[in-house]
């Protein structure tokens, strides 16, 4: 069963999310991250995140773009970068409408770009669509 990170700064969104998974009847296990050095160290199995050594990479990353430390553009453009982690699927999650966020996260190599819905009921639609759509339709490559 494919495994979904959320790296995300803000500890309620990183609630409401959660809480849309479950209510979304999502069962892909999820870690969530704090930063973009987080999920890098995430992907990379370093530090806290040592123990997952042996399990495979995510089969998907949602990842907000305002975050501090290491934003999620920046984040993303390392993982594009890295080889082994190059083919895992990103969404990009955030409350950004700019488009020159949309444009460079595209030129980067995100797969998709989604403004974060404004209420529950919405972002469990989404995320109901998203996990539909990335575990029971795509085709991703071995080892994600």
């Amino acid at each position: 069963m494919l495994r979904l990170v959320v790296a995300d700064d803000d500890a309620d969104d990183r609630m409401l999310i959660e809480e849309a998974l479950e209510e979304s009847k999502l069962a892909n296990p999820v870690d969530f991250c704090v930063d973009g050095i987080d999920l890098l160290e995430y992907l990379r199995r370093e530090d806290k995140w040592a123990h997952l050594k042996n399990e495979p990479l995510p089969g998907l990353i949602l990842l907000d773009l305002n975050m501090p430390r290491m934003d999620g553009r920046k984040a993303l453009a390392e993982i594009r970068h890295d080889e082994k982690l190059r083919r895992i699927p990103i969404v990009i999650l955030t409350t950004s409408k700019s488009e020159e966020d949309i444009f460079r996260t595209y030129d980067t190599g995100v797969n998709s770009y989604i403004t974060k819905p404004v209420t529950f009921d919405r972002l469990t639609e989404v995320l109901t669509a998203l996990g539909r759509y990335w575990f029971e339709m795509v085709a991703l490559p071995p080892d994600q």
